[in-house]
């Protein structure tokens, strides 16, 4: 397992439109349609990577207590599924039933839409404000691998919460950590 960690996000960045099958629906989902009103949180995750392991049921309570201030989520799956088939569209659908996913969790097949946003790894969080620039590339908080101590930080719920209250995001964002993306033709 190498251990990868995000650069700094190009702040201002427009957000890369897409159109991508969720797995769980089967239905085609765009960034219009998960769009918040005050902020959009676009996530790449995987099934298999330990990290995201660790930092799930967080994302998930985190994503669920944004709802009410406008923020809505998507997870995007961009790892080649021949390579890594514990990712596979049906796995995925389980995953996210498994962990309660309260947003649509999409198979970037392609790895088109990964490339587009410059994801490096899983999880790989990009918080976007009101019109759809980048205001937040970080992580989850700093726990990593391990159970989060009594306490800490919420970094990621802290930062989308000031975006969607219209503060922007803390100055300070730490890079998110997790395994590479599983890019085809790599291997």
């Amino acid at each position: 397992m190498v251990q990868i960690a995000t650069p700094t996000g190009a702040v201002r960045t427009v957000a890369p439109d897409f159109l991508l099958a969720d797995a769980v629906s089967g239905e085609t989902i765009s960034l219009a349609d998960v769009r918040g009103t005050e902020a959009t949180l676009v996530m790449f995750i995987c099934n298999h990577c330990p990290y995201v392991q660790a930092v799930i049921d967080r994302v998930v309570r985190d994503c669920r207590e944004l709802e009410p201030l406008g923020v809505r989520a998507v997870a995007i799956m961009p790892n080649d599924v021949a390579a890594y088939p514990d990712d596979a569209p049906e796995l995925m659908k389980r995953f996210a039933q498994q962990h309660k996913f309260p947003f649509p969790y999409l198979h970037d097949e392609s790895q088109t839409i990964a490339r587009a946003y410059g994801a490096v790894c899983t999880p790989d969080f990009f918080g976007f404000d009101q019109g759809l620039r980048l205001a937040y590339r970080g992580r989850v908080d700093a726990a990593g691998l391990k159970a989060p101590e009594t306490g800490i930080r919420r970094e990621l719920f802290e930062a989308m919460a000031a975006i969607a209250r219209g503060k922007g995001a803390p100055s300070e964002q730490f890079p998110s950590i997790g395994c590479s993306i599983k890019w085809r033709g790599a291997h």
